[in-house]
């Protein structure tokens, strides 16, 4: 890969950006106004990006360029690019929806996807007022809980940890994305890393000469 190449991961509301040194989250408004006269080589969960977007020379759409051995048809690019940042491991990607994948020996061999945690108190909240609440980032995971609100943290960080429990199984856990960070501390050894879609990125990049 070329020198001062951006890389941006962009999603269904924003741009996720690796300007070289840091990764800053913005909007579409906003990432175009600051780097639509730089090089940059995206990724896009969007089939159809808005024309400005598309018609900015500048940026270069590799999405086509991200291949997963084992991948089925419909998952989506930042996932594959996710999983290719290391050969084997288990994959948690932590944001609106949560995303688990399992990669052994660089092949795909399968995932599951939960709600996100704003997602999951949302669902909460819609039975009933009562349940209407934020949830506690140091509940216990040791005792049962004995208000709501420790009640449905509970329910929401147990629930999520147990079924990656189940299928880490003495992997290496590593964890990107908004409440990953979060999500990883209730793991022992799991790496938090918001680099690795990009460095899924890079790795193709490097691989196959383009940006």
């Amino acid at each position: 890969m070329k020198d001062k190449v951006l890389l941006a991961d962009i999603g269904n509301t924003h741009f996720h950006i690796y300007n070289g040194s840091e990764v800053e989250h913005l909007s579409y408004e906003e990432a175009i106004a600051k780097y639509s006269k730089e090089r940059l080589c995206y990724i896009s969960v969007k089939e159809h990006l808005n024309s400005t977007i598309e018609n900015i020379a500048t940026w270069k759409n590799i999405s086509p360029k991200i291949r997963l051995e084992g991948a089925y048809e419909t998952m989506g690019v930042d996932r594959r690019a996710l999983c290719l940042s290391h050969e084997n491991g288990l994959f948690v990607d932590a944001g609106s929806a949560i995303t688990v994948d399992m990669m052994e020996e660089g092949k795909y061999r399968g995932g599951f996807i939960l709600p996100g945690l704003k997602a999951m108190l949302q669902a909460y909240a819609s039975i009933s007022p009562v349940l209407d609440t934020t949830l506690n980032e140091t509940v216990s995971m040791e005792q049962l809980p004995s208000t709501t609100k420790d009640g449905i943290s509970y329910g929401i960080i147990a629930s999520i940890k147990a079924l990656i429990d189940k299928h880490s199984d003495g992997k290496t856990l590593y964890f990107t994305g908004g409440d990953g960070k979060f999500l990883s501390s209730f793991f022992e050894e799991a790496t938090y890393d918001e680099m690795l879609v990009f460095n899924g990125m890079r790795k193709v990049m490097k691989e196959s000469e383009i940006c």
